[in-house]
């Protein structure tokens, strides 16, 4: 093993190890036991099984990892490892994102005070939330409608809309109980904290697939996000988004600026704002690749693997990008949703991959599994992911597909077991 080739890595999926080796790194890996496969194990030089979220219990592994092997970067692709990735540079020196950037992009609340102060531009209304009065209080003081939701987690988990002061004791009785249960499906890694309540922010929303090179900024992607206006879980994805060349350029310009308030340098980001009367405001960032197979619409319509690039860029294995790819092609991912009930039955999955437009189609989905009402991305039952010439054509196939190659039949209701029906 050579230091100057060793990437360590905390967590994530089994493809991006399988990546790194083919661009000849070696790679320690810091795996949760939840998440572990031992395909990862066979690809890994190193591997350590323990809870990479866990600063005390990494910080000695990566010391004695860096005593015994050495590695010249540290990196996580998944969110419950991405402030341990920025101590872990800190505490080297390597350079790559550390943990004060990583930090402010997963505590949103720490993220609205710091750019009312350095970025005023993006700045909203925002406060903690501590007892019941607080909602009315924010209320008062910012108006209806207004946000509340956890401090760090992802994936529209736990999130509320306040439509005015009426709602303040049920969405209070809400996020007691979502403090009480916790994160009930989709992972284990994440826990439920604090909350913050920050005003609601109008307009269509967005999200921005960049790449940093030693400051800066490149916007490769930016998609459209399909949603419901009844909750908040996502529906969906396009792109290329749909917008004028000015409305690109506003959308572009208010990434870099938030990038640099955060202080990204290097590697990859997804940032969510919303075209708000205002102009462009930030919903939330993360110093990583976006979710719900956008990974595989940015490879269809850019022809860029942005996985391959953050694990290249930190050992220059890669050329920078010289200006934003111009697409070749456009994308869709849908997500697949039900009522509350039981899956009776689950059709159709073999012939959507047989459709030469379909990208990744993804049913967790089965018979005798509870469903729930779409509350947050985790109530998703799948996603199905096309490419088409454009993105008008995209989002029409996709729905199409849907609509007549995939059934998941559900009869209901049925109160779900372990865990409370939201």
């Amino acid at each position: 093993m050579v230091p100057e080739r060793t990437l360590l890595l905390l967590g994530h999926l089994t493809d991006p190890i399988r990546q790194a080796k083919a661009l000849g790194l070696n790679v320690i890996l810091i795996q949760h036991k939840d998440k572990f496969d031992p395909e990862q194990a066979r690809l890994a030089d190193v591997t350590l099984v323990a809870d990479f979220t866990d600063w005390a219990v990494v910080e000695p592994l990566a010391r004695a990892a860096h005593q015994i092997w050495g590695f010249s970067a540290a990196l996580s692709l998944t969110e419950p490892g991405l402030e341990n990735a920025g101590r872990i540079n800190d505490l080297f020196g390597l350079g790559g994102t550390g943990y004060e950037p990583a930090r402010l992009l997963r505590d949103k609340l720490a993220m609205r005070r710091h750019l009312a102060q350095a970025a005023p531009r993006f700045a909203i209304g925002a406060a903690p939330l501590v007892e019941q009065g607080d909602l009315t209080e924010f209320g008062a003081a910012h108006g209806y409608p207004f946000v509340v939701k956890p401090v760090d987690l992802t994936a529209g988990f736990g999130i509320f809309k306040v439509e005015g002061p009426e709602d303040a004791g049920t969405v209070w009785e809400e996020i007691c109980a979502v403090r009480a249960h916790g994160v009930d499906r989709g992972t284990t890694l994440y826990r439920v904290a604090d909350f913050l309540m920050e005003e609601y922010i109008p307009g269509p929303e967005f999200s921005v697939e960049s790449f940093s090179f030693e400051g800066r900024h490149v916007v490769v992607a930016i998609t459209e996000k399909l949603v419901d206006k009844n909750h908040f879980a996502e529906l969906g994805h396009a792109l290329p988004a749909r917008l004028t060349p000015s409305r690109e350029q506003q959308v572009t310009e208010a990434v870099s600026a938030f990038l640099d308030a955060v202080g990204i340098t290097d590697g990859p980001a997804h940032t969510e704002l919303r075209l708000s009367p205002r102009g462009p405001l930030i919903i939330e960032g993360h110093n990583r690749n976006g979710g719900g197979h956008i990974q595989e619409l940015v490879r269809a319509s850019y022809g860029i693997d942005l996985a391959h690039y953050s694990l290249a860029w930190p050992f220059r294995l890669v050329e920078p990008l010289a200006e934003r790819p111009r697409p070749r092609a456009a994308g869709c991912a849908r997500g697949l949703v039900a009522s509350a009930g039981r899956v009776v039955a689950v059709e159709g999955v073999e012939a959507l991959w047989l459709h030469p437009a379909v990208l990744a189609v993804d049913v967790a989905a089965r018979p005798g599994a509870l469903t729930r009402a779409a509350r947050d991305n985790w109530d998703r039952l799948g996603m199905l992911a096309v490419t088409a010439s454009d993105t008008d054509e995209a989002v029409r196939l996709c729905e199409e597909l849907l609509a007549t190659r995939l059934t998941i039949r559900v009869d209901g209701p049925h109160p779900l077991e372990g865990g409370q029906q939201r």
